[in-house]
């Protein structure tokens, strides 16, 4: 490889380093070419990438991409996972490959600028997928509020057999009140000429 080569894929590697969510490092000794391609195939579902570069220009690489918390596990054969995707998904591939096969031992790895001991993605491989977590979110959520129009639900339900219970004692009835009969009607103002003739009888009555 000479040196323009050399220059292009340590460009090539510093981008996929600037452009992962997450880097992981492996002891890439003893594993098959078929092996490595099974591999590559299952990371690509976590949107991952498996390659296997030289250490020289792995640490070129993480120098440009101002990434050197990888530089301390470039040491012997190591290949890098560049995980765009899942993050444990990626992991747990890795996990589930190195232990079927007894190979690709973890070294470590940085996630969102801070670097990783083995055990640390040995416990990403631990945890749900993100599908799975973001499904339990949602169940999290919906179940007060299930709970909440349960609750509604049985509360309306037993108002209505209440006043079911209610109507069927003749406590309350589907007729309207009758209305208050109207007051009587005022009695005529007596005719002044009527009164005036009547008190003028009752004078001379007098005499």
């Amino acid at each position: 490889m000479n040196r323009d080569q050399k220059t292009a894929v340590v460009e090539e590697i510093a981008g996929e380093l600037s452009g992962a969510e997450a880097v992981f490092a492996v002891d890439y000794r003893g594993i098959s070419v078929d092996q490595v391609a099974e591999l590559r195939s299952r990371l690509r579902e976590a949107d991952a990438r498996f390659r296997v570069v030289k250490n020289s220009l792995s640490e070129r690489a993480a120098d440009a991409a101002g990434m050197q918390e990888l530089k301390p596990m470039l040491v012997g054969p190591t290949a890098l996972a560049f995980v765009r995707g899942d993050a444990a998904l990626a992991a747990k591939v890795l996990s589930e490959v190195a232990r079927r096969l007894n190979l690709l031992e973890f070294k470590g790895g940085v996630m969102n600028g801070s670097a990783l001991s083995a055990d640390d993605v040995r416990s990403i491989s631990r945890l749900p997928g993100r599908d799975v977590l973001q499904a339990q979110l949602v169940g999290t959520i919906a179940a007060p509020l299930t709970g909440l129009a349960r609750g509604l639900n049985a509360l309306i339900g037993g108002l209505a057999i209440q006043l079911q219970a209610i109507a069927d004692q003749g406590l309350v009835s589907g007729t309207a009140p009758a209305t208050a009969a109207p007051a009587a009607e005022a009695a005529p103002e007596p005719d002044p000429q009527t009164t005036e003739t009547a008190a003028s009888d009752a004078a001379q009555s007098d005499d």
